[in-house]
C-alpha cells in the first residue's frame, strides 16, 4: 500500500506543483521548475512486485537507493535464493522459464529493476511474442511475471500460482493523455 501511494504521490504532484500554481518562486531565472535541494531515493519499482518480492526485508533499503547499474552484482544472488526458494518451476539445476532463462539468468534480469523499452519495436510487457519490451497501460504485468516465475518451460507448471485472476482494468483508459482512467 505504501508503494501505491508513493506512485500515485508521485504522478499527481507535477501536476499540482506546476502546472496549477503561477507562482514564480517555482521557477528558476530561465522559468524552468526549480529543483534545487536535496532529494534522495526512496523507492524503486521499474517492474511492479518484484523488489516487493524479491528483496529480503533487511535489504529493502539498500536495494532501494542502489543504482540500477549496480543492482545485479549486489543482489543477484539473493534474488536467486528467494527465485528458487518460492518456485517450484526452479527447483532442478537446468530447469528454465518460457523465456529459455534459468534461476541465475532469470534472477540477474530481475535484479535489475529497471523498465526496459524498445526504441523500434513493440512496446509491451509480454503479448505473445515481444517480452519485457516496455509497458502498455492494458499489459497484465503481475500475470506475465506470474507465468515467468511460476510456469516453468511451457507456462503449464503450477498453474494455481501463474494467474492473479484480474484481466482487465475497472475501467477502461482514456485515449488521450493522461490516458489513466477517470477516478472511482
Amino acid at each position: 500500500m505504501k508503494n501505491i501511494k508513493l506512485i500515485l504521490a508521485l504522478l499527481v504532484m507535477p501536476l499540482v506543483a506546476f502546472n496549477c500554481s503561477d507562482d514564480d518562486d517555482m521557477k528558476n531565472e530561465n522559468g524552468l521548475p526549480n529543483l534545487a535541494g536535496t532529494y534522495m531515493q526512496e523507492d524503486q519499482m521499474g517492474r511492479p512486485a518484484v523488489n516487493t518480492v524479491f528483496v529480503s526485508p533487511s535489504s529493502k533499503d539498500m536495494f532501494n537507493v542502489t543504482v540500477p547499474s549496480m543492482q545485479n552484482a549486489s543482489f543477484q544472488s539473493m534474488f536467486q535464493t528467494n527465485l528458487q526458494g518460492l518456485s517450484p518451476a526452479f527447483a532442478n539445476a537446468g530447469d528454465t522459464n518460457a523465456l529459455g532463462l534459468d534461476a541465475a539468468t532469470f534472477s540477474g534480469v530481475l535484479a535489475t529493476d529497471v523498465l526496459n523499452v524498445s526504441l523500434d519495436g513493440t512496446t509491451t510487457f509480454y503479448d505473445g511474442t515481444n517480452v519485457l519490451t516496455g509497458r502498455n497501460l492494458s499489459d497484465d504485468v503481475i500475470t506475465v511475471e506470474l507465468l515467468l516465475i511460476f510456469g516453468g518451460e511451457d507456462f503449464s507448471e503450477n498453474p494455481g500460482l501463474s494467474d492473479d485472476n484480474v484481466d482487465a482494468n475497472d475501467k477502461p483508459f482514456l485515449a488521450s493523455f493522461p490516458y489513466l482512467a477517470s477516478p472511482w
